[in-house]
């Protein structure tokens, strides 16, 4: 199967398959660390729940964005 034919048949997979195929990739070219992998996981669930439970408040995307293009604008 050529490159072509495999990317093609990849495209057609349910959006989960795909998701594991990139991932799948994804670790082949950059080895993942266990430790900095589950520092990570850590931080991202602390962060959750810090919004979940109402602790620190979102910021919209927009808002983060046009702050840092007038810093170094």
């Amino acid at each position: 199967m050529n490159t072509t034919a495999l990317i093609n048949e990849a495209v057609s997979l349910p959006i989960e398959d795909r998701t594991l195929v990139v991932e799948s990739l994804l670790k082949s070219l950059n080895h993942p660390e266990e430790k900095i992998d589950d520092q990570w996981s850590k931080l991202a669930t602390k962060r959750l729940k810090e919004l979940q439970s109402g602790k620190v408040k979102a910021i919209d995307g927009i808002q983060v964005f046009n702050k840092i293009w007038k810093r170094f604008s």
